[in-house]
């Protein structure tokens, strides 16, 4: 198992292939064993910028497991709220802790965290990108279907940021990814040109962008969305994402063995249909218990 090398966890594009598969190898390792004392008297400073279930709660309870300890950190309640510059928080909590989580809303603070902190800084969130969540969930589709190659993936809804994370990562495992969004909100250009540049090189699937969402959804294995608008983002209209919806009218086009996807929260009634996020198809709460595994997975080997 090729072990992750990385100083900090950023983003998924600077990850190998070999290191992506072996942090899913640890991910299923830890899911079977997932109490053990690797990180003994070793303390994960967590920054919020934005309010957080899952990311809080798998990482805090996360390092527990690993007999480790962690320190929530609210921008409300540190200096970082009031005006002291990201380089410097960084650089004092770099005293205290082994190794930094933060959810922030722009991905230069995770960056200028990276750059000051003489710890690993994980990306909980940010604007960008969400790699945490796209390890867990690449971890729930191998976990679902025993196999990446050959599986046709479909994102509905906005291109956003854990949408570029995906991209960065399952084409790679020769996973077909379709993104059917509205034409003002397809995901980054450069996170497409990137992500296909490194499919080619890894002998992977391929990106296909589209407006109808019938077409993308039709024989999928996989149907992932999200919120039609994230927190902090203005500018956004619902009414363009409708078409886009999940449900079962649509979901009826999918390959029957599909899996349902959805980060979560989840926005009832919006984004997603009752029926579908209770379905037989969604894999949903899997995948938010998989954000602990994976998350477990990848601070043992950054700071154990």
């Amino acid at each position: 198992m090729t072990e992750y090398s990385g100083e900090d966890f950023l983003r998924l594009d600077t990850v190998s292939l070999d290191e992506l598969q072996g942090l899913l190898d640890a991910t299923a390792e830890m899911k079977q064993t997932p109490f053990r004392d690797t990180l003994s008297q070793r303390s994960l400073g967590m920054i919020f910028q934005k309010r957080s279930t899952r990311t809080r709660v798998s990482f805090e309870v996360g390092m527990t497991q690993l007999d480790g300890h962690a320190v929530f950190l609210s921008q409300d309640d540190i200096q970082l709220g009031r005006g002291e510059t990201v380089g410097d928080t960084a650089r004092s909590l770099s005293g205290y802790v082994d190794g930094l989580m933060a959810r922030v809303y722009s991905y230069d603070d995770v960056e200028a965290l990276a750059e000051h902190a003489g710890v690993p800084v994980v990306n909980g969130l940010s604007d960008f990108n969400h790699p945490c969540q796209a390890l867990a969930d690449t971890y729930t589709l191998l976990e679902s279907f025993d196999v990446l190659e050959g599986l046709n993936f479909t994102w509905l809804g906005d291109g956003n940021n854990v949408c570029h994370s995906l991209l960065h990562a399952l084409p790679r495992f020769g996973v077909d990814v379709t993104v059917a969004t509205p034409p003002e909100h397809m995901p980054d250009s450069d996170v497409v040109e990137r992500s296909r540049k490194l499919a080619d090189e890894d002998g992977g699937g391929g990106i296909e962008l589209t407006e109808d969402a019938e077409a993308a959804v039709y024989d999928a294995d996989a149907v992932y969305t999200d919120t039609w608008v994230s927190m902090g983002e203005d500018g956004k209209s619902e009414e363009d994402f409708h078409p886009y919806q999940a449900n079962t009218d649509l979901l009826s086009h999918a390959a029957d063995s599909h899996v349902f996807m959805h980060c979560l929260p989840a926005h009832r009634g919006k984004e997603v249909t009752d029926d579908v996020v209770d379905g037989g198809h969604s894999v949903v709460w899997r995948q938010a218990e998989n954000r602990l595994h994976a998350q477990k997975a990848l601070l043992e080997q950054l700071l154990a």
